[in-house]
């Protein structure tokens, strides 16, 4: 497996930035996606939903926090969208192009993923099959990103890259990984 470390950075646009680093790694073996997630720093700042004791397929995560990746297939429009909560709680959304024909992806009927609390750091890790949305070997573009809601009610957004003049996580160009096919 080739595995690439990645830090997120914050959109610096007038949110009060908690005392974070989010860093982590990104791999692909064969047809399986692997993402972990490592949230440091001043956890106390962020409103952080409690572990679900049945996690579930839910819609609007991104409105808490939530840790999110995009995924599209190299020289296609089409893109997904997962959503994952610290509660335990995911979705995964399929676009046909920027914004736009967003569907519940039915290929994920569950989305088990790992979710564990240090002293002062977050940790959530996740393999997913490609297969159930890409052909076999297919070069995969990714962005990984975050969205964290803070005890003070603001709301920090984290990504590779923030290409536009707003936190704006579908635009294609923010997808700064590419992965080749396995």
């Amino acid at each position: 497996m080739n595995v690439r470390n990645v830090s997120l950075v914050p959109f610096c646009g007038g949110e009060g930035l908690p005392d974070l680093a989010i860093t982590g790694t990104i791999g692909r073996s064969a047809d399986t996606l692997s993402i972990g997630y490592v949230v440091e720093g001043n956890l106390s700042a962020l409103a952080v939903p409690a572990t679900a004791e049945w996690p579930e397929r839910k819609d609007r995560l991104w409105e808490e926090t939530c840790l999110e990746l995009f995924l599209g297939a190299k020289g296609s429009e089409r893109y997904w969208e997962f959503n994952l909560s610290p509660a335990g709680h995911w979705n995964v959304f399929r676009f046909a192009s920027y914004r736009e024909g967003m569907q519940e992806e039915p290929a994920y009927s569950s989305l088990p993923f790992g979710v564990r609390t240090e002293q002062d750091a977050l940790l959530l890790s996740v393999d997913l099959e490609l297969r159930k949305i890409l052909p076999a070997g297919e070069a995969v573009e990714v962005g990984v990103c975050a969205v964290f809601r803070t005890t003070a009610g603001g709301t920090s957004h984290w990504a590779l890259a923030h290409p536009g003049p707003r936190p704006d996580f579908h635009r294609r160009d923010g997808f700064a990984l590419t992965l080749p096919g396995g």
